[in-house]
């Protein structure tokens, strides 16, 4: 009889060790969301329709009442998309996960829970060392959205509030223009048998390049100064036509400005915008142009640019207006909320996929990136080196 053979070897009949898939547990979050009362921020980082895709994924969200107003978003907007409604300021602090749009004052930061969460802007020129004493204190693990990269590299947060000031910044313009006491009367527009008006864009990042874009669209003729070589040809590239470009040279730009009815400034530095124009430079511009400097967030291109507001956002000098109001984008604040909240949503979606923020961190570099306290360590070494803390690398704290 002939001996049956067995389909298994002999060392898959011996006892294995169990492999088990481990599998990324979904989370749930609770995410406060306060009114914002820093001046004139009119903006909101989820829109009724963010909420209602957080909430249909089984995570909460509680509004402080009237958080959505000023970008024209009602309580019942966001009541109807499922979110909780209160007035009660210190219940929507001690959410373990706030969201804000401007980062929370030192009374804020008092009545939010040890180990919460905080996602918000940084905005590192204008913060205090006690800033982050009282975020240490309480433990808390912070992400500033400015400093969040997506997988190309970018700044998703900062390049969208960019376009906005680029886009906003000939528009303003255009409305200052018609002003009949001090502007000149001219129109954006290419009206048959009439000259073009003539834009100076300072500036061949972001902004520059959407203020280009807009100058274009309205029929201006647009001169573009940056030292980038790289950034002028890819302004070109991106606008898909050949522009004036030049290096920032004081005698090209002084004639320039001369001719000129708007300059829109959009240069950064460092730690401060570098002074392009000088006063001599703006004494030598035309009756009734107009200057629109949108790095006065970082002290201004422009040597006669001063801070204003947008309730009084110019003023005049050597016969020029100047409009230099610091944070344009809230000035469209229900444009400005559809932007940030269209970055948010995707990430908080995820961040409950992963299991929570710290496994976020983990699989997402450009979310690490963003990471500038880790329950009470600070992690940014920007930070550490502005303020004179002492600050740990994440990738040693986070494995």
């Amino acid at each position: 009889m002939a001996k049956q053979l067995s389909p298994f070897t002999k060392q898959q009949l011996l006892p294995q060790e169990e492999t088990l898939e481990i599998f990324k547990r979904k989370g749930e979050l609770f995410i406060g969301i306060p009114k914002e009362t820093a001046f004139q921020e009119n903006r909101i980082c989820l829109t009724p329709d963010a909420v209602f895709a957080l909430v249909s994924n089984g995570h909460r969200v509680l509004l402080e009442s009237g958080a959505g107003d000023g970008a024209n978003f009602s309580d019942k907007d966001y009541s109807e998309a499922g979110a909780e409604v209160t007035k009660d300021t210190a219940k929507v602090f001690a959410c373990p996960m706030i969201l804000k749009v401007e980062p929370p004052n030192l009374e804020q930061i008092k009545l939010m829970n040890p180990q919460t969460i905080l996602i918000s802007a940084l905005q590192l020129k204008t913060q205090t060392k006690k800033y982050f004493e009282a975020l240490a204190a309480k433990r808390i693990t912070a992400l500033a959205f400015e400093f969040i990269r997506d997988a190309d590299g970018n700044y998703p947060a900062v390049k969208s509030q960019s376009e906005i000031a680029g886009t906003a910044a000939v528009l303003i313009a255009s409305e200052l223009l018609t002003d009949a006491k001090s502007g000149n009367g001219r129109m954006f527009g290419n009206i048959s048998g009439v000259p073009p008006l003539e834009v100076v864009i300072l500036g061949a990042g972001t902004v520059g390049e959407f203020a280009a874009r807009s100058s274009l669209g309205l029929g201006a003729s647009v001169k573009i100064f940056d030292n980038s070589i790289t950034k002028l040809r890819r302004v070109q590239t991106h606008l898909g036509r050949p522009l004036y470009t030049s290096t920032i040279q004081p005698k090209i730009l002084t004639k320039a400005l001369k001719r000129c009815d708007v300059v829109i400034g959009a240069v950064r530095g460092n730690n401060r915008s570098p002074v392009i124009v000088t006063e001599n430079m703006v004494m030598d511009m035309k009756k009734g142009s107009v200057i629109i400097d949108v790095s006065i967030d970082m002290g201004g291109c422009f040597e006669t640019s001063e801070v204003t507001s947008h309730k009084q956002p110019t003023f005049v000098k050597h016969d020029v207006v100047h409009y230099c109001v610091p944070n344009i984008p809230a000035r469209y604040s229900r444009t400005s909320s559809l932007s940030i909240s269209n970055i948010f949503t995707p990430y908080l979606l995820k961040i409950a996929e992963d299991g929570g923020v710290e496994n976020s961190i983990r699989f997402d570099k450009g979310l690490k990136n963003g990471l500038y306290f880790y329950h009470g360590i600070l992690t940014n070494k920007s930070v550490g080196e502005w303020f004179n803390l002492n600050y740990s690398d994440i990738n040693l704290i986070i494995f």
